[in-house]
């Protein structure tokens, strides 16, 4: 990809993702529903991963990916930075950064995108809660919550839309990991620290520098990004596959038993 593609290509993902932003602002009952469904998913993320997120080893790692791509934040402040300097990119980060920074604006995008979605049908559906019936330890809230998160889900679709979406999550984590073996580049990040501020790049220097102290720390492991993003993808693919495919009832009890985990 040529420099000017890639700077083109983040404006164009970031004023895909400005325009459902706008949807959200113009229709408070969208927003509420796209919130919703954020929060879930980042308190589902909590649950999937409390094991990881409580180990010395790979914590830093999954709170890495529950804070930069699975977060319920809002992150249009980093947007309007990553559409503002797009074009002044290649001046100041080498090449691999830059297609990180582009492959962080697409994957954002596409997430804005499917949650949007759900958020249309989180909102227009009020689902039975199943899960409370079939295992009465768990909290109401969470059985509603997800019974309409299984419903919304697969009202949505679009299973080759969610495990594109998946890959490019684990392709994140391989280029960060990649980024940590390139010679003097921890040096440069740290030298461009005040120069990528003063340009107003601050949001992406912080990105890079988490992620690379973040996935540097676990490449000094031997088989660290690989035993991480192989259970990432692992756990990733069992959900999906059972909000896809598994029966409701069972489905919505396994959801609820996650979203309990994360209280």
């Amino acid at each position: 990809m040529t420099t000017m593609d890639a700077a083109q290509t983040i404006r164009d993902r970031i004023a895909d993702v400005t325009a459902l932003r706008h949807q959200r602002t113009a229709d408070p009952g969208l927003g509420s529903g796209v919130g919703r469904v954020k929060t879930l998913q980042a308190r589902r993320f909590r649950g999937t991963y409390a094991d990881l997120m409580g180990s010395p080893s790979f914590g830093p790692a999954a709170k890495f990916f529950l804070e930069e791509l699975y977060s319920d934040s809002d992150y249009a402040a980093r947007d309007q930075q990553f559409g503002r300097i797009a074009g002044t990119l290649q001046t100041m980060f080498p090449a691999a950064v830059v297609a990180t920074a582009v492959a962080l604006a697409v994957l954002h995008a596409q997430t804005e995108e499917l949650d949007q979605a759900m958020g249309h049908h989180w909102t227009g559906s009020v689902a039975s809660p199943a899960a409370a019936v079939a295992e009465p330890g768990i909290a109401r809230q969470d059985a509603a919550d997800a019974a309409r998160y299984v419903a919304a889900w697969r009202a949505v679709g679009q299973r080759a839309q969610r495990e594109l979406q998946l890959q490019r999550v684990l392709a994140m984590g391989t280029d960060l990991a990649r980024l940590t073996r390139t010679p003097g580049l921890r040096m440069m990040l740290r030298m461009m620290r005040a120069p990528a501020h003063a340009a107003g790049m601050g949001a992406l220097q912080q990105f890079l520098e988490a992620g690379f102290d973040t996935f540097g720390q676990l490449a000094r492991q031997r088989g660290g990004v690989e035993q991480f993003l192989a259970t990432i993808e692992a756990r990733e693919h069992a959900l999906m596959a059972a909000l896809f495919d598994a029966d409701r009832v069972t489905c919505e009890t396994q959801l609820a038993r996650t979203l309990g985990q994360a209280r």
